[in-house]
């Protein structure tokens, strides 16, 4: 249930940042603290390939600006892929820190 939350909360703050701008303020954090915590609490740190290539999928696509030719809405599709592949990178950090703890601790 509560990693349910966390996506609708990322998914929320990146569909808000992609149509209105910053309105939610500090709403990059909020994207990074839910994909660490969503990171941690729901995804295997020794199989997360698939998580792993949908970050860099998504902030690849994010980052070349495809999604801008769409007339009258491709801005906006590419702000909600900006602010979901942010929330991908926290997920990413958060199975970095757990492989490590794992590794660490034996």
């Amino acid at each position: 249930m509560a990693s349910r939350v966390l996506v609708g909360i990322a998914a929320l703050v990146a569909v808000v940042n992609g149509f209105a701008g910053d309105v939610i303020p500090m709403g990059g954090l909020i994207l990074v603290a839910a994909g660490i915590v969503y990171g941690a609490m729901a995804v295997d740190a020794e199989d997360a390939t698939g998580v792993l290539v949908v970050a860099v999928a998504a902030s690849g696509a994010a980052a070349s600006g495809a999604l801008d030719a769409i007339p009258a809405i491709g801005m906006q599709l590419n702000g909600i892929l900006g602010g979901l592949s942010t929330a991908l990178w926290g997920v990413t950090a958060a199975v970095v820190g757990v492989r490590t703890f794992n590794r660490v601790k034996g």
